[in-house]
């Protein structure tokens, strides 16, 4: 993405590839410190990209107005374990934050009804239930093990993200996602989608990412977004702009993360990078992790659990 109007500060930082998720039980235990890429994975140069060959979702083929009612209403957990999960076309990652590892899951097993497995986003909610969409399903994910089970073959959005309880069901978490410009919400016990609005102006370009208190996220395409992805607020109540952070220095950002009041961008030319609060004018404060980190990203799950603020209280501004 490119320099902003809001002029984004880079300074080098190493460290891996994530989005934002709580997990539990114990984390993986094969240490990757830079991911390495299988020769078999779809690349940019490939004509295979997370764009390409995606059918425009039909929003009303499947609006039969079904609630969401797999998450129900839980008792309060504990604080979420600092994992964070990303993810190529067809490997599962995972990182902590606090010690900046890198860790390999697993290659994605079952996410296809096809023989090429290409998952084009996950979604992880507060009590760590996962959920990922390909070119032709919608899958729940184990974690621990990165396979997948059907729930419904067809087309489904490739950005994804839970939305707190309360936001679109007042006793659920709800998941979402966006079809270009069109905001969706997907039942996740049958797969059927439901229109909930859309957004002006913009197009969605690779992930969504929602806080409980924090404010929801978007990686966006359009006006304005000449020198890389746009950065938006949006409203998870109607899918519409509530305020555009400007244009970041990454094109094709398509994972999108949130923890202790950061967000984590990671794109499909292997770059990953954190986005920090205020810089005192407005702007945003953005640190390079990884310079073409040898995976090509294609998704990201953020928990709706993860801390707002960092341990000084800092955290990106929000409407």
């Amino acid at each position: 993405m490119g320099k902003g109007s809001l002029g984004l500060c880079l300074a080098a930082w190493a460290a891996g590839a994530f989005a934002v998720a709580c997990a539990e039980g114990t984390a993986p235990n094969e240490d990757l410190v830079t991911p390495q890429v299988d020769a078999a994975t779809p690349t940019k140069d490939s004509g295979v990209t997370k764009d390409s060959g995606h059918p425009a979702n039909d929003a009303t083929a499947n609006d039969t107005g079904a609630a969401d009612t797999a998450t129900a209403d839980e008792p309060d957990a504990a604080a979420p374990t600092p994992l964070v999960y990303g993810h190529s076309s067809d490997t599962l990652y995972a990182y902590d934050p606090t010690t900046r590892v890198t860790t390999k899951i697993a290659p994605f097993s079952g996410c296809t009804t096809n023989v090429l497995t290409q998952v084009i986003d996950i979604a992880i909610d507060s009590s760590s239930h996962a959920y990922a969409t390909t070119f032709d399903g919608f899958y729940s994910l184990d974690l621990s093990t990165a396979g997948c089970t059907i729930i419904k073959a067809g087309a489904y959005p490739n950005s994804l993200s839970f939305v707190p309880k309360g936001t679109l069901d007042p006793n659920a978490e709800a998941l979402v996602g966006y079809s270009g410009s069109t905001y969706l919400r997907i039942d996740t016990q049958t797969g059927t989608i439901t229109t909930v609005g859309s957004l002006t102006g913009y197009v969605s370009s690779g992930d969504i990412v929602s806080v409980t208190g924090g404010g929801s996220f978007l990686t966006v395409t359009g006006s304005g977004c000449t020198t890389g992805d746009c950065l938006l607020q949006i409203d998870p109540t109607t899918g519409d702009l509530l305020q555009n952070y400007g244009a970041l220095s990454h094109s094709a950002v398509y994972g999108l993360g949130y923890w202790a009041g950061a967000l984590y961008g990671f794109d499909e030319g292997g770059d990953l990078f954190q986005i920090l609060g205020s810089n005192g004018d407005g702007g945003l404060l953005s640190s390079d992790l990884t310079q073409d980190g040898g995976v090509p990203w294609w998704g990201a799950g953020s928990t709706t659990a993860a801390p707002v603020k960092d341990a000084d209280g800092g955290s990106i501004s929000i409407k």
